[in-house]
């Protein structure tokens, strides 16, 4: 099977990761959200905990929506997207210590995390707007971490906006493909 091939696979299945990053931006809303009302801390739980459930989440909607997300037998791009996706728990390890040290840059690192996660999908989908993407959480949660700190849950509302937006981003560029 072509690159090319498995990649379109790829973007077919996961409809360019629009499900997956409306999901997460959704939990990261909520996070923020629990963070500015509740309490900081319960938000923290709730990012790294809920996240957890992303894929498993993204499958289950994709599946009741009639989407087919097995990709074919010579396609391996699904066990790159799940080395991809241990990325972030083990990313968040240093997130954890970045917080012990100071706890309003846990969005921050977070967002730095996550970011350079996503640099990968440019390959994994053959969508270049993850380096956008990726680019603006990883720039974005440096700038909040060195100028904005005190604001708890602005690095948690903006990973809110900008995954809602390129989930919808993506979107439009598969809809434009399906179409040619």
């Amino acid at each position: 099977m072509l690159i090319t091939d498995a990649q379109r696979e790829m973007r077919t299945a996961y409809m360019g990761g629009f499900i997956g990053q409306l999901v997460a931006g959704i939990i990261w809303a909520l996070s923020a959200a629990v963070s500015l009302w509740i309490s900081p801390r319960i938000g923290m739980i709730i990012l790294f905990f809920v996240s957890m459930l992303l894929f498993p989440l993204t499958q289950f909607i994709l599946r009741r929506m009639g989407q087919q997300t097995k990709l074919g037998p010579g396609n391996t791009l699904g066990q790159l997207a799940a080395q991809i996706a241990f990325t972030v728990p083990i990313g968040f390890i240093l997130v954890g210590v970045a917080t012990l040290y100071e706890p309003n840059w846990f969005y921050p690192a977070s967002l730095i995390v996550v970011g350079t996660h996503y640099w990968p999908f440019v390959f994994l989908y053959g969508m270049k707007h993850f380096a956008i993407l990726g680019n603006l959480m990883i720039i974005g949660g440096t700038l909040i971490a060195l100028y904005i700190p005190t604001i708890f849950s602005l690095g948690g509302w903006y990973g809110a906006i900008i995954l809602i937006v390129f989930a919808f981003v993506g979107r439009q560029i598969i809809m434009r493909e399906e179409k040619i």
